[in-house]
């Protein structure tokens, strides 16, 4: 049995194979965060043949506070709308889906890339970068909420087939998750069901505005890997509660400061944090992290480690990659 040539269906989404492309930052984006010659090429070439059964594109600053680097893709507003358009409608001709990554950087950018000042959970130095931001109040927070929603409106309009919501590698909603950054003493902090209630507020509203048959995806940081922040255990509670709130597909990642585990070079590196979502979700969950050979993903699939592989890095270094892998399993 090929596991990874078996299709899977989960809500309005089938997908005709279990190999992923994850959201990686590309920079090749206008300066304004509009979709330029660059990005459509790069999409093209990663898209061509359909190898690829799901493509998440890279992550998409929201609001203008919270971008994170120079040359990012925006879905800040109607202004983009036509070139996100073209990004879903490339990856369409050539065989694959298309999901959108939507990001607030919160207090891991700062002013020289926003022109403005930037926020977070509370005034405490994100471990990322050493800015002190402004602790949100309710308000703004309820005002991030919505820019959350008016941003996967945009991306349903332009035609994509779902939403990626971004909790990793201490942007805004990890700092929320996460008691390093989240030292607040309101509803928003504390307890873990606390520190995802914005989570929540932004699933809800999402799921409210798109409706049913539009496919949610939520990239969870499952693990901080730095001492006193969050654990597996804080993250499977808050997995039951985002599958409860309506989210389709959990893409469990790791590391408050970045995506990797250091001194850990194995292929899937995040395999025991997925596995443990897995066991207790009836959603499928996508593991991404160092995978580069299709024996090591067939075999993550088949222990169960999860139901969907991201390959990232090879595929960015090889746009081949797919195509001889589906090959090579047809054969």
């Amino acid at each position: 049995m090929t596991y990874l040539l078996q299709p899977l269906t989960t809500g309005n989404l089938t997908l005709k194979n279990r190999l992923i492309m994850p959201p990686m930052a590309t920079s090749k984006a206008e300066v304004d965060g509009k979709v330029s010659k660059e990005i459509l090429d790069y999409y093209e070439e990663k898209s061509k043949g359909g190898y690829i059964s799901l493509i998440i594109i890279e992550h998409s600053f929201i609001i203008q506070r919270g971008k994170a680097n120079h040359n990012q893709l925006s879905v800040a507003d109607k202004s983009m709308l036509e070139g996100l358009k073209l990004i879903a409608e490339v990856i369409h001709k050539n065989g694959s889906k298309a999901v959108m990554q939507i990001n607030h950087a919160g207090s891991a950018t700062n002013e020289e890339i926003t022109g403005l000042y930037s926020v977070g959970p509370s005034g405490v130095v994100n471990p990322r970068r050493d800015i002190l931001p402004k602790e949100l109040t309710e308000e703004e927070i309820h005002q991030i909420v919505l820019e959350f929603t008016d941003a996967a409106l945009l991306v349903k309009e332009a035609g994509f087939d779902g939403v990626e919501i971004h909790s990793a590698h201490g942007y805004l909603l990890n700092q929320f998750f996460s008691p390093l950054t989240n030292k607040r003493e309101d509803q928003y902090g504390g307890i873990i069901q606390n520190r995802i209630k914005i989570h929540l507020e932004v699933i809800k509203s999402i799921r409210k505005a798109v409706g049913k048959d539009f496919t949610v995806l939520l990239r969870l940081g499952a693990a901080d890997y730095l001492e006193g922040g969050t654990t597996i255990e804080d993250s499977k509670v808050a997995a039951i509660e985002f599958e409860k709130a309506g989210v389709d597909i959990l893409d469990i990642s790791g590391g408050f400061n970045g995506f990797m585990i250091l001194e850990n070079n194995e292929q899937g590196y995040f395999q025991e944090l997925s596995n443990e979502i897995k066991k207790i979700v009836n959603i499928p969950v996508i593991l991404t992290g160092g995978i580069t050979e299709p024996e090591a993903a067939e075999k993550l699939l088949m222990d169960e480690k999860a139901d969907l592989i991201g390959v990232g890095r090879a595929i960015y270094k090889d746009s081949t990659w797919a195509e001889k892998t589906i090959k090579s399993l047809n054969s």
